[in-house]
């Protein structure tokens, strides 16, 4: 009988020129894409950064009024890291993020901001693989990037941004999802690799508050062995998978 084999993954559609990344936490752009992210902004591409919280209850230690100025200093100089000079924060308080009309809302309000051809989210799904159990707010999040990308080219739907000046921008091709269990697609994460691993330790507060580890042992391991287990399906070279929506 023959073994089954993985389908390996396709590259990354190139034919586009603005990008908008939308998550719920600082840092977690950086544990899933940064290196993709890094390739696109060398390659002359535009990349927007939009957060839904501060990430202020991520760390036991430091109260939220504390850590959330602290995590937003954190998360843009991640981002310079990788050539992203647009971070925007979208003030939903971190660990109860809802999924509903207010967040696609706010979303679809950043989709028509930007007017990216490509949108990027993480993990909506209920686990990580169907191992690890995900959080409510990647949960909430990710389905609603994946529901405000179409939200956004609607005039009808939340017509109050029109009235705010944000026009409907029906341009969004598609939505690539990092982190998924089931990708498609992968991007070669050789050329940006260093860059991750240092834009992941500009999160050194958080890092150091997660693990005893060294900050530069951790980040290197956890990206390298990511990258690593994608590029198994994308000929062999470090990889970062996408699963991607067109539209």
């Amino acid at each position: 009988m023959t073994e089954p084999t993985t389908p390996q993954l396709r590259p990354m559609p190139e034919d586009w020129r603005r990008a908008l990344a939308v998550v719920a936490h600082p840092d977690d752009l950086e544990y899933g894409c940064a290196a993709a992210i890094a390739a696109w902004t060398d390659g002359g591409r535009e990349v927007g950064y939009v957060l839904a919280t501060r990430g202020e209850a991520g760390i036991d230690t430091l109260a939220p009024a504390e850590c959330g100025p602290l995590r937003e200093r954190e998360q843009r100089a991640s981002a310079a890291v990788v050539g992203v000079s647009s971070v925007e924060f979208l003030d939903h308080r971190d660990g109860v993020v809802e999924y509903g009309p207010a967040l696609r809302r706010d979303i679809a309000a950043a989709v028509r901001r930007h007017r990216p051809e490509l949108v990027i989210t993480l993990n909506h799904r209920d686990t990580w693989g169907g191992v690890a159990w995900n959080t409510p707010d990647h949960v909430a999040v990710g389905r609603a990037v994946l529901d405000a990308a179409g939200d956004a080219g609607n005039r009808w739907i939340f017509p109050e941004l029109e009235e705010q000046g944000l026009q409907p921008w029906d341009g969004v091709r598609w939505v690539a999802v990092a982190g998924s269990s089931s990708p498609t697609h992968a991007v070669d994460a050789s050329p940006g690799l260093e860059r991750a691993v240092a834009s992941l330790l500009e999160h050194r507060t958080y890092i150091e508050a997660l693990t005893d580890e060294p900050p530069e042992d951790y980040a290197r391991g956890f990206l390298t062995g990511t990258t690593t287990a994608a590029g198994e399906r994308f000929g062999g070279r470090p990889a970062v998978a996408f699963e991607l929506f067109e539209r």
